[in-house]
């Protein structure tokens, strides 16, 4: 993948020097709170390895974002084919984020997810990009509603890889964003 230049990130893949900041974006318990499962760290490394090898294939994905000035990684947001959960139609891209805790709250998500709606509309060409996360998850979902995402309640799933022994992390609320409408708001915001 090309990197990617936001005002104050490069996302990018995923790099060797990474590989520690992926393991503890992947089992750090504030992290991973709305997640049934902790990575060890070579199910971290296999994880990582499969993500980059996406990212070169499909020229996308879940990517590295990585400080501008400082050249630190903290953590990933990108877009996502979504063929695993099978409540979603075949082809919804989904847009998705995970940061280390000390960078929460600054605004990266929301600076390199406009990026990457930019990039789905644009350069994919795809009519809609949705996000979804556990019913519970307010960070994550104040994010979307920032992105101008609106809520689907009719669409909300309980989510097929969540096992029956975590049933508070099962249900998922899904939030939709088409390309109509965040060319409505990008015109709103000139």
């Amino acid at each position: 993948m090309k990197p990617i230049r936001t005002e104050r990130l490069i996302l990018r893949n995923w790099e060797e020097r990474d590989r520690e900041l992926f393991h503890r974006i992947n089992s750090d318990e504030r992290v991973m709170e709305f997640f049934p499962f902790r990575r060890d760290r070579a199910a971290a490394d296999a994880k990582m390895d499969e993500v980059c090898a996406w990212i070169e294939e499909d020229g996308y994905g879940f990517a590295a974002a990585e400080i501008a000035t400082t050249g630190e990684c903290i953590g990933f947001v990108g877009l996502s084919g979504t063929e695993d959960i099978d409540v979603l139609a075949p082809g919804t891209i989904e847009i998705g984020w995970r940061l280390a805790p000390e960078f929460w709250g600054k605004g990266y998500v929301t600076e390199a997810s406009e990026v990457w709606l930019a990039f789905g509309f644009e350069t994919l060409g795809v009519d809609e990009i949705v996000s979804f996360a556990v019913a519970g998850n307010r960070r994550s979902i104040a994010v979307m509603k920032r992105l101008g995402m609106q809520p689907d309640a009719g669409a909300d799933f309980d989510h097929p890889s969540v096992p029956d022994t975590h049933p508070h992390l099962k249900r998922h609320v899904l939030y939709r964003l088409s390309r109509e409408d965040w060319q409505a708001r990008k015109r709103a915001a000139r």
